[in-house]
This record gives structure tokens, sequence and C-alpha cells, in this order.
């Protein structure tokens, strides 16, 4: 072999034992193993100007050397990983006894757990909970309801209507992002007729509103109906006034007031004195000192018929009541807006 390479071979394994960390390795690398400039092709590169002769010899030794020299490295660089993956395990040593770190915790929505208290309320009076569908016909919206298309009520109702063609016309409307939970009235009295009913009907509602700090686009509503023979005025509202004082405490003060719905008659609006301002006045009781929390009345004879219950026979109330302005009142909070804001800030008060 020439002295030459004997030397190169020498030099090179020395220094790569001296090489301890992978900044070295590399530095390393780059001066004997680079194809451009590194000693090994530079040794390589000699082997032109030799004689023919000699040039089969110095070739098979300038493999044994890079070969030697490729092996060494190799070795050498799974050494210093070895030893850098000891170092930081030693390091940063897990202690097994210490307790493990506690998982972040989810939390149901103050919509879903004001929607729960609800449940439990009107369980305790006799109410069962019916759900019916958020995309509903025109017929069960309004028809049914008392509500003929030519009826100025429609008017209250500005809606998302449900194309079923490219091109919808007016008159084609057929099926709508339901107003009011009010449709379910219809379907539970079709599903049950004759039976007495005492169900309530919640779900989500859909309106083209502007939305302000007391009103949205979507929101959740809760229906009652109650029908059945010898059902009176008096019934609906002992019922409200005991909703009122379960949910949001015995001191509670009432107010009923006359109003109206198509599919009620009479129909009257219920009040609440605002938790939020104690009765003063503020933006959300539009500084009234009165909160509405229900619309209802005496289910009308026409809705009744049109669930298949003869109202010379059967009677029946019913209302319907938010359910964010409960949870508005409840924990004071002064804009609906925040219900779907997504904002964990709001939402994780509520635990």
């Amino acid at each position: 072999m020439h002295e030459n390479l004997v030397a190169l071979r020498e030099a090179a394994l020395s220094e790569l034992a001296a090489a301890v960390d992978a900044e070295a390795l590399e530095a390393w690398r780059i001066k004997y193993l680079s194809r451009k400039g590194g000693a090994l092709s530079e040794a390589v590169k000699a082997l032109a100007a030799l004689p023919r002769e000699e040039r089969p010899v110095y070739g098979q030794a300038v493999n044994a050397v890079k070969a030697a020299i490729e092996a060494a490295f190799a070795k050498r660089q799974e050494q210093l990983k070895a030893a850098a993956l000891e170092a930081e395990l030693s390091g940063s040593a897990i202690d097994v006894t210490l307790p493990g770190r506690k998982p972040s915790l989810g939390r149901l929505h103050v919509t879903t757990q004001n929607l729960r208290q609800l449940y439990a309320i009107f369980a305790e009076m006799g109410f069962q909970v019916y759900d019916a569908p958020d995309v509903e016909t025109d017929d069960y919206n309004f028809g049914l309801l008392n509500i003929p298309p030519y009826h100025p009520a429609r008017d209250m109702w500005d809606t998302f209507w449900v194309s079923q063609s490219a091109t919808p016309q007016p008159t084609e409307r057929s099926l709508v992002m339901r107003t009011h939970t009010s449709p379910g009235q219809i379907r539970v009295m079709r599903e049950r007729c004759p039976e007495p009913i005492r169900v309530i009907l919640p779900g989500k509602c859909y309106r083209y509103e502007q939305i302000t700090a007391r009103s949205e686009h979507q929101f959740y509503q809760m229906e009652g109906l109650a029908v059945g023979k010898n059902i009176r005025m008096t019934d609906l509202i002992g019922t409200l006034q005991q909703f009122a004082r379960r949910m949001y405490g015995a001191g509670r003060r009432l107010r009923v007031r006359g109003s109206y719905f198509p599919f009620t008659e009479p129909s009257i609006e219920a009040d609440m004195d605002c938790i939020l301002c104690g009765g003063k006045g503020c933006g959300v009781c539009k500084y009234t000192g009165w909160l509405e929390i229900a619309g209802a009345g005496m289910v009308h004879p026409v809705v009744l018929r049109n669930g298949g219950y003869d109202p010379d026979i059967y009677s029946g109330f019913a209302f319907g009541m938010g359910v964010e302005r409960p949870a508005m009142l409840k924990y004071k909070i002064n804009d609906i807006r925040y219900f779907y804001g997504n904002d964990l800030r709001f939402l994780e008060q509520f635990g």
C-alpha cells in the first residue's frame, strides 16, 4: 500500500476518534469523505498520474482505505447518537411516582345546561319532552296553526325558505326552517289524539332578523302544550307562575297582559320582573323593568280541530318561551350574541 494512503487512513481514524459531537463529526466528513475537495477524493484523482501497471494495485488500496474509513464513520456516528440520547434521558429523568397531569375537561354549553334545567322543572309538573323537526312544511309551520297564506301574521316571521328547485318562485315555497316550535303542536296532537297531552317541545328556530343584544337569527325556543278536558286559563297562569318561581326563585313577580297569536284564543304575554336591573329598567328589558318570558294562550279551536280534537269536548293551553332568555336572566348576561360567539372566556364561566 502506498505510504500516502497509509498516512491518510491513520490521520482520518485518529481525528474521527477525537470527534465528540455531531458538529465535529460533520466537519470530519466534509474533510475526508466530501466528493468535492475531500482527502479521499483527492487520493482517487492521483490514480490517473500513475503508470498503467501500478494502477490496479493502487486502486485496490484506495478502495480498502475508503471502506475502512466509511465503516469507522458509520460506527462513530451511531456511538455519538447513543451518547446524545443517554445524556438527554439522564438529564430529564421521569419520576413515575409523581401524579399525572389532569386532563382538560370539557363542559356543557350554557344553552344545553339551561335546557336540561327546563326539562327538570317541567318534568316535575308532568310534562314530557317531544322532538319535532327543524325543517317544516308550510302547512305545519303556518297553515295548520291558523295562519293561511293571506294572513298578515306571517309578516311577524321573516324566515329562511328551503329551495326545492334551482329557480324557486314564491308560489312554489313549501319547506321552511321553522320560525317557532309551535308546528310540533300539530304533530303531537295528530300522533296522540284522542289521548290527553302534556308535553314540552324544545328546539332551534330560525328567523331573518337583525342581530342585536336581545335577538339572534337562530335561537332555541321551548313550546309547552296541554290538551284535555276542562283545561282553563287559570291552569296556564298557574303553570307559568310555578315555572318562574322554580327557575328564578320564590320571590319573583309575574305579570300577565293581553296579546294576540293566531293559534291561541285568548292570548296573553307573561312578564317577570327583570333580574338584571331589579325592575329599574335596562337595555335588555327595554327600560320597562319587566321582561317577557313567555307568549301563551288557550289553544285556538281551529288548531285543536286540525290536530284531531273536538274543541267542543277538549280544550288546552300552549306557551312558548326562549331558552337563551331565561339563561340571560339567571346569569345576568346582557347580550344574547355571547351564546353563539364561541368565545371560551364566556363559555368557560359555566362549568
